[in-house]
């Protein structure tokens, strides 16, 4: 099939991202937006773990976005100031042709610091023990936390590997980084992570379940947390993505105090970060592609994008400034 020629960028044509997902396709939405002035339509289609669908999305779909988003996988890693690259997603992006891929490695080290930073006057990270799913996956918040005083535990070796070791600094996360990155970049990235209906699954009680409980802040990645939680997670705070209004009232249910998400909440459900900057890369216009962190940094700073926030139903919120407030319920399931 010969590509379709390429037309001038029209500032006020509509825009419209696809995030290609390896996921649930449960959790498939269309949201519409105003991005730093575009109108975006963002879609998310799960091919509920089948990598020849998702395949084929990509190529059916290349001359009709302006950029795709990378779900269910992770196209590269921003490690203690190195990318590292997963050959298997690299092969698969292939098949969107000149169209942009991008997996929200990006927006992991930009938006979700600054995220952590803004939630700081409101949760207070210091001196809590925080548990950190994956720090590789999220090193940016992982540091965003210990800056602030924050207890670590760096659960990559128990979440992704199985192993019982729990490391509690970035410094001897960096030094395993150098040597399992690479590894684990060439692996099929479902031997690390849930992915199709392993998502909605919940896994065996093991010792993740016991560090999750053990932890009074639980931050990373929401399908590693929903498939390895406890059935009580009373007092928590959960910092995430990609939460549905289900996922929220699931979480309540055991107990969570206070869920927040780096991504804004639209129509009930929270941002996938590949989403999210596969739009940012769409308003920066394909030939830009891809963005350098400082200029995606810009970008995140001009559009004030602001973290959401949900507290359990009828607890009593204290700001800062000594003013109660009752939390409001969470949002209503997202309409079909």
């Amino acid at each position: 099939m010969r590509p379709m020629a390429r037309r001038p960028p029209d500032p006020r044509r509509p825009l419209r991202v696809l995030s290609v997902s390896t996921g649930s396709s449960r959790r498939d939405a269309t949201v519409r937006t105003v991005l730093l002035g575009r109108e975006v339509t963002m879609e998310r289609r799960g091919t509920d773990g089948d990598l020849r669908a998702a395949a084929r999305l990509y190529a059916e779909e290349r001359e009709a976005v302006d950029a795709f988003g990378m779900g269910g996988t992770d196209l590269h890693l921003y490690v203690a100031g190195r990318r590292y690259r997963f050959r298997r997603s690299a092969r698969l992006a292939r098949h969107a042709g000149a169209t942009p891929v991008v997996c929200g490695a990006g927006l992991k080290a930009t938006l979700e610091p600054r995220a952590v930073a803004t939630l700081d006057p409101r949760i207070g990270w210091a001196g809590k023990h925080a548990l950190v799913t994956s720090a590789f996956d999220r090193w940016g918040v992982a540091c965003a936390l210990a800056e602030r005083g924050t207890e670590l535990r760096l659960g990559d070796f128990a979440f992704l590997f199985g192993l019982p070791y729990v490391p509690r600094d970035l410094r001897t996360m960096a030094r395993w980084a150098r040597v399992l990155a690479p590894i684990a970049t060439a692996l099929p990235l479902q031997w690390l992570y849930p992915t199709g209906a392993k998502q909605d699954a919940p896994g065996r009680p093991d010792r993740r379940a016991q560090l999750i409980a053990a932890a009074e802040i639980v931050a990373g990645d929401f399908h590693l947390l929903q498939r390895h939680a406890p059935p009580d997670l009373t007092g928590k705070i959960v910092l995430t993505n990609t939460t549905t209004a289900e996922n929220l009232a699931d979480l309540f249910a055991r107990g969570v105090r206070l869920v927040a998400t780096t991504t804004p909440r639209i129509d009930g459900r929270s941002l996938p970060t590949n989403l999210l900057e596969a739009a940012f890369v769409a308003v920066a216009g394909r030939d830009r592609h891809p963005l350098p962190l400082e200029e995606l940094d810009a970008m995140v700073a001009e559009a004030e994008l602001q973290p959401d926030v949900r507290e359990a139903p009828g607890t009593l919120r204290t700001d800062r400034d000594g003013a109660d407030a009752p939390t409001p319920p969470p949002p209503t399931a997202p309409r079909p």
